[in-house]
């Protein structure tokens, strides 16, 4: 695929930026959103309910891909403007919670929003709020613990010879909302306070614009992305993973260490119109990674719905 000349590459932008402007910063586009669920849904393993892997259920699972992204119309503001942190973070902000810049983010939602107050007054010139570093990993592993919650319950009623439609359409739902938030995982403008146009000192000359966010994971994915393009990238073995929390974050730093190439190759008009077979390859490339990494998370939420669940231990006054 030969790159387009510069003199079409602006007179496709020219007539692409109206409608770029008008795109919200959604994590990949509804083909996307839809592309990741439908190929994670494909490659789960066999020991996984049929029901979650059949046509049925697949379909399901590709409706629900860009369901969080209905729930962001200005027709329902408190909604939006609750859920609109959870769609990204920006680790470079995140980070600053961090003593020393070691070590890990907070586990829990509460937490890290307590640390994020507590390291404002360090640095008063940005906004440490969670609204604007976002909570992306913590809505991940929550509705992750839902769906491990819910496929218990389709265990223990499977078990006892109860009726398990109903839990099986949660577990369906369940999974597919938490395939919005690993494939937003996957889009590295995600990840980083570059999320729509470089800011800061830009020595090497990144676009300023507010056009890359939608044209890398909207505009190009419609116009050029196949399911048998990103099919075969999707890892063939599914997985279960250790700490699901802290596998995560390893997944969102992978995704943020791709944040400047994703700018190098806008550059080059990787993603305009037709783009460059290194544009191409990065797309499908990350696709696939969100494909995998949601295949992984339900795998291992199903694996690990058959652990005892721990004796309930109340809390002390002095832990509340």
């Amino acid at each position: 695929m030969s790159r387009l000349s510069s003199s079409l590459r602006v007179g496709t932008a020219a007539v692409l930026l109206p409608l770029l402007a008008a795109t919200p910063a959604f994590g990949w586009g509804s083909d996307g959103h839809k592309l990741i669920n439908r190929l994670a849904g494909a490659a789960l393993p066999a020991d996984v309910p049929e029901f979650l892997r059949s046509p049925e259920g697949i379909n399901a699972l590709e409706y629900y891909g860009p369901e969080p992204d209905r729930w962001r119309s200005p027709s329902e503001p408190e909604l939006n403007a609750a859920q609109a942190p959870e769609h990204f973070i920006d680790l470079e902000w995140a980070d600053l919670v961090l003593p020393n810049g070691a070590g890990t983010l907070p586990r829990r939602r509460y937490d890290f929003i307590r640390a994020l107050a507590a390291a404002q007054a360090a640095h008063p010139d940005i906004p440490l709020t969670p609204e604007k570093v976002g909570l992306q990993p913590y809505v991940t592993v929550e509705v992750w613990e839902r769906l491990k919650s819910a496929m218990r319950d389709y265990r223990g009623l499977k078990a006892s010879g109860a009726d398990t439609k109903p839990v099986e359409c949660e577990i369906v739902f369940l999974a597919g909302w938490l395939g919005h938030y690993v494939g937003d995982g996957s889009m590295p403008l995600h990840t980083s306070i570059q999320y729509n146009g470089w800011t800061g000192p830009n020595p090497n000359g990144y676009t300023t614009e507010h056009h890359i966010h939608a044209l890398f994971e909207s505009v190009y994915v419609a116009a050029n992305v196949k399911p048998g393009d990103v099919a075969p990238l999707v890892a063939p073995r599914a997985s279960v993973l250790g700490d699901v929390f802290t596998d995560y974050l390893a997944y969102l730093r992978q995704s943020h260490s791709l944040v400047e190439k994703t700018y190098q190759l806008e550059k080059a008009g990787a993603f305009t119109g037709a783009g460059t077979p290194e544009g191409k390859a990065m797309i499908d490339e990350r696709l696939a990674a969100g494909a995998t990494e949601l295949r992984n998370m339900i795998y291992t939420a199903w694996v690990r719905s058959a652990d005892p669940v721990p004796e309930y231990r109340p809390e002390t006054p002095a832990k509340k």
